[in-house]
């Protein structure tokens, strides 16, 4: 087969060289034909449209053409002519087929038919190759590039924050253990306590639930920093918006108080959305006919409209004013109630019809390192809620303050031998901070229409499930 290098199927549907030879080079998708004309259907990944190759039967050899069918991978040179069908501008005219790999059409999975979502989690390793994750991956890659962009152009520090730790950023106990030792081998203390001293690290360590803590040391110093990396939750929750291992991005910035927080988080999420819309159209385009048919005009919706800002007290009331007037909730609303994603979805799609951000929550529900309000009893949280998702970013304005963060944190028993570092930058030239967190799949999911966020990650890792 003659050498010609290779052009990648996104640049040949745009190009206009017609009668030029090129080489392309992919994944079968469907074959069609007579004993004539074969057309195949290929497609690399470059882009959700496939390149038409005309295939002359008697030339190329009926035998040799019958190993290729569905999945089979091939290079083929040919002449690019203008596409005599619908749909395309161009086409190629096969002059030299190789075949690379067969897929036998009575084992491999992926036929030319619609597959549930469920049966691709099972085939994770092959659900690439459908349009569907095809369009996914790409997004997820393409909100990646808009989340770096957004940072560095506004003189953000991309800060690498530990994945193995010894601290537990939210209080909640529920991390995965990092261990080189076989846990029935550990020594106990005379209370039956686990003794770390002969593990790797000399004390306990787990994988990070978050890297907020560190990010707030670097922005003490760099300014401004953001921590874009994988994170860990050991909760046994198996619903449609929870991962074991999931990607946060989590910015943190000196001297930003509560206000500029909230503008920072709506100004990065519109950016990221605007991304997707002006580099991805033609992925979320065909997820908008397939999945989700509003899914265009959601992006749009949420591009055009200011962010509410809303203290959590008014948020009850009006939830409590919708259950007096015959408003059914699953979970009960009351001054001092964790919302419900239930709650949240109602006062964005039901009552103020745009996105909305939750301010001043009662401190008991949230985090000890949250600045507390003069009132006593709130702290300078933000929950920035989503249509179809409910809560999307969490954040606060952090308390400097080290009497107040030492007591609060006393209170909510995090051991200050666990955080004297952390402590320590209320020691030494304190000064306001601010920064959020968002799940990086809980913006895929928004972004892409899917539902399942185990649809927006390649290999998920959920309870009982840690294949590939």
């Amino acid at each position: 087969m003659e050498t010609i290098t290779r052009t990648k199927i996104v640049d040949v549907l745009k190009s206009e060289a017609y009668g030029t030879t090129v080489n392309v080079k992919g994944w079968v998708r469907t074959r069609r034909g007579s004993k004539q004309v074969s057309f195949i259907a290929l497609n690399d990944g470059s882009t959700i449209n496939n390149v038409q190759i005309v295939v002359d039967v008697e030339k190329l050899g009926e035998e040799y053409l019958k190993p290729i069918t569905t999945g089979a991978c091939i290079s083929v040179n040919g002449e690019l002519v203008k596409s005599q069908g619908q749909g395309q501008n161009v086409e190629i005219q096969a002059t030299e087929i190789q075949i690379y790999g067969t897929a036998d059409p009575a084992t491999y999975p992926l036929q030319k038919k619609g597959h549930s979502l469920e049966f691709l989690r099972e085939i994770a390793h092959l659900r690439p190759r459908t349009n569907t994750f095809g369009a996914v991956f790409r997004i997820r890659h393409n909100m990646a590039i808009a989340i770096h962009k957004f940072f560095h152009e506004r003189g953000f520090f991309y800060f690498h924050t530990p994945i193995i730790t010894a601290s537990d950023c939210e209080g909640a106990g529920q991390m995965f253990q990092v261990t080189t030792m076989n846990l029935y081998d550990l020594k106990k203390d005379e209370n039956g306590s686990i003794v770390y001293e002969d593990d790797f690290f000399g004390k306990q360590a787990s994988l990070t639930v978050s890297g907020q803590l560190e990010g707030e040391l670097a922005a003490m110093s760099l300014g401004a920093i953001y921590t874009f990396g994988p994170t860990f939750r050991a909760e046994n929750s198996n619903t449609p918006r929870h991962l074991a291992e999931f990607w946060m991005i989590e910015p943190e910035v000196a001297f930003n108080e509560i206000a500029e927080n909230m503008q920072l988080a709506e100004d990065f999420i519109k950016y990221c959305i605007q991304w997707a819309l002006d580099n991805c159209m033609d992925d979320i385009q065909f997820l908008n006919n397939m999945f989700d048919k509003e899914l265009i005009e959601r992006l749009q919706f949420v591009l055009k409209h200011n962010f509410i800002r809303l203290p959590y007290t008014e948020g009850v009331k009006i939830l409590e004013e919708a259950v007096a007037k015959g408003h059914k909730f699953e979970f009960p609303i009351f001054w001092g109630a964790d919302l419900a994603s239930e709650h949240e979805r109602y006062l964005v799609e039901e009552h103020f019809k745009c996105p909305v951000i939750l301010t001043d929550y009662p401190k008991e529900i949230k985090s000890f390192y949250m600045k507390q309000n003069e009132d006593g009893k709130t702290v300078r949280a933000m929950d920035v809620l989503f249509p179809k998702i409910g809560e999307i970013i969490g954040g606060s304005q952090r308390e400097e303050d080290y009497e107040k963060l030492a007591r609060r944190a006393s209170e909510m028993g995090v051991p200050e031998k666990d955080i004297w570092w952390y402590m320590d930058t209320r020691r030494f030239g304190t000064a306001p901070h601010s920064g959020f967190g968002l799940g990086f799949e809980r913006l895929l999911l928004f972004v892409t229409g899917m539902t399942n966020i185990r649809d927006v990650i390649p290999f998920p890792r959920t309870p009982n499930n840690a294949e590939f």
